[in-house]
């Protein structure tokens, strides 16, 4: 039987630009785009490790976003089995997968602030912007189902916040 406890505690981003696309990362081990992500330091909100993973993945600090919604649920995904080691990369994980606080976000600054070299290690290769379901299809195939659900539960603020881009 799985068990919440399994599930490394995780928070992820869909930021959306002007245009209403979202910024689609290339990963830097082969295996694929996704969103920025990353696990929560222990004591910090999720609000605060969103915007630590977002600087240390994409460089944008939180200056350079508006968050427009933080998902009311956490999201889980299983990791392959023979994708924990290099997922989980501490020895002895008790980790099958992670679950998931996710945020929409808006980016204030210019696209040249984006910066996928703002830390170490480098977690991706490269990025664009992507249309909003484009992640259904393309992501990394054991997170297709989650990037539906949330992409699916945040569809309602995403749609207004293009509706009031274009007003």
């Amino acid at each position: 039987m799985e068990n919440k406890e399994n599930y490394r505690p995780n928070v992820a981003i869909i930021i959306v630009n002007r245009m209403g696309k979202v910024l689609w990362c290339r990963r830097k081990d082969g295996y694929g785009w996704q969103f920025p992500q990353g696990g929560l330091d222990n004591g910090e909100s999720t609000v605060e490790a969103i915007y630590r993973e977002t600087q240390e993945e994409v460089g944008l600090k939180k200056e350079d976003l508006r968050i427009l919604k933080e998902s009311e649920d956490w999201f889980d995904y299983k990791v392959p089995e023979h994708r924990i080691p290099k997922y989980f990369r501490f020895k002895n994980s008790k980790f099958i997968g992670q679950t998931q606080k996710w945020f929409l976000a808006e980016i204030l600054c210019e696209d040249s602030k984006i910066n996928l070299n703002a830390s170490s290690p480098v977690e991706f290769t490269d990025w664009t912007w992507a249309s909003y379901w484009f992640p259904v299809n393309d992501g990394v195939e054991f997170k297709k189902n989650t990037y539906r659900k949330v992409l699916t539960s945040f569809l309602p603020h995403y749609n207004d916040f293009v509706r009031h881009r274009k007003a």
